[in-house]
């Protein structure tokens, strides 16, 4: 049985695309017979305080599990939008995770390491060496890119520092798996390495996960569900509020991030919004479910034109048609699958008669919703999508999976490439 070592600042029980993520790797590979250990802090993202309700513990089997997940404990646990806040809190973790490692008599025969940030990129390659074994590096966004496009920092000689660090790891890493078709291009482009050395692996869900579909007739609810943070140009919500109150369209926010309370006090005297308090994800699709319409927006830049939103994922787990203020890999996936309508026009009259149009008509919201759960489970569905991984870790052919029972002989690797190629 091959030894994994995963080392990820977030993990179950914590909220957000990054820990879901990290949780769903670690429970898929033990169940293809691998030995994973994860490497992790106490729950904190975005807030400490959240986990100590028990609603959000709700997996039994990852309760009680000290010798495969290890935690180390934080010092500092508030996440804040000040620059130099965040880096001592992740220098914080990353020291802290190197002293175990250097304490750690274990031998593995892979080190899995998910970035950003890239601090936790940088103790995965201490480990490829501390153990003198193979590094598998995951990709969740470009950093420092997205560092410069959310414009909280812009020392150009302090970003040309992490963008050599950036370059070093993709080079020192044996392996490097993206959640974005987006980022291959210029992962490549940075550090100069073959197509074969990258792995797309996108968030996703397991089949159970899957919402049951909701026939919703009359009804004008619209959703936000998710981090409210620098990337998401939040300034876009305050704005639709009083459009979507003249049209009597209700507006749900199941948000958390730094821009959070700014922008519940800009809004909260329109009696069309809903705030709720962050939730387990179980929870959260019960609510996704109900609406009709799922809003997701990111600030126009080019850094964004290569990520994939992991509420994308939720909305279509639910069945629920999105509304996309976004532009470049996102913008084409959600045109091209039909699963709803995006554009790349922060005009708020523009944004609301799109919404309205989806609004209006009953028939085509059907069709994207049943759209969006097919391409859930044929494309972003973690028991088929581990397959690539299972298969160079294991150094064996990973069983072929079906999407169904019409998918014949299209293996994982070809529906992703068409899937690329379709966006």
């Amino acid at each position: 049985m091959k030894r994994v070592l995963i080392i990820s600042q977030q993990f179950y029980p914590e909220i957000g695309s990054h820990a879901n993520r990290i949780k769903h790797l670690y429970t898929q590979l033990g169940k293809h017979d691998f030995d994973v250990t994860v490497l992790t802090t106490e729950p904190s993202y975005p807030n400490k305080k959240i986990y100590q309700n028990e609603e959000f513990w709700d997996e039994e089997s990852l309760n009680h599990d000290p010798t495969h997940i290890k935690r180390i404990k934080i010092s500092s646990r508030k996440y804040s939008n000040r620059i130099l806040n965040r880096l001592f809190y992740y220098l914080e973790i990353a020291f802290k995770f190197i002293w175990l490692i250097l304490r750690d008599k274990q031998k593995y025969d892979y080190v899995f390491v998910t970035s950003p940030p890239i601090f936790t990129g940088l103790v995965g390659l201490f480990a490829k060496y501390r153990y003198k074994t193979k590094l598998i590096l995951d990709i969740r966004d470009l950093w420092p890119e997205s560092l410069k496009g959310v414009g909280v920092f812009d020392h150009d000689l302090i970003l040309k520092f992490f963008g050599a660090l950036e370059t070093i790891l993709y080079k020192k890493s044996d392996k490097i798996v993206i959640n974005s078709m987006g980022f291959k291009e210029y992962i490549q482009r940075k550090a100069g390495i073959q197509d074969t050395k990258l792995l797309f692996i996108p968030n996703g869900v397991v089949k159970e996960e899957l919402a049951p579909m909701k026939r919703k007739k009359g009804t004008r609810k619209l959703i936000y569900a998710g981090n409210l943070g620098l990337a998401q140009n939040t300034e876009i919500i305050h704005q639709l509020v009083p459009l979507l109150a003249e049209r009597d369209i209700q507006l749900t926010i199941i948000g958390y991030g730094v821009h959070r309370k700014q922008l519940v006090d800009s809004i909260k005297s329109y009696k069309n919004v809903k705030f709720i308090k962050p939730m387990t994800k179980k929870q959260c699709f019960t609510i996704i479910a109900e609406h009709d319409v799922g809003l997701v927006t990111l600030k126009d830049k080019e850094v964004f034109k290569t990520v994939l939103p992991g509420k994308m994922i939720d909305y279509m787990t639910c069945g629920v048609p999105i509304l996309g203020v976004v532009d470049g890999y996102s913008k084409d996936l959600i045109n091209n699958e039909g699963v709803g309508i995006a554009i790349n026009n922060s005009d708020p009259q523009q944004i609301v008669a799109q919404l309205v149009k989806l609004l209006d008509n009953d028939q085509v919201r059907t069709q994207m919703s049943r759209k969006a759960q097919e391409l859930i489970l044929n494309e972003f569905n973690w028991e088929i999508n581990i397959a690539s991984l299972v298969e160079y870790m294991s150094g064996t052919k990973y069983p072929q999976q079906r999407k169904d029972a019409e998918d014949g002989e299209k293996s994982v690797h070809v529906r992703m490439e068409s899937l690329h190629k379709r966006c």
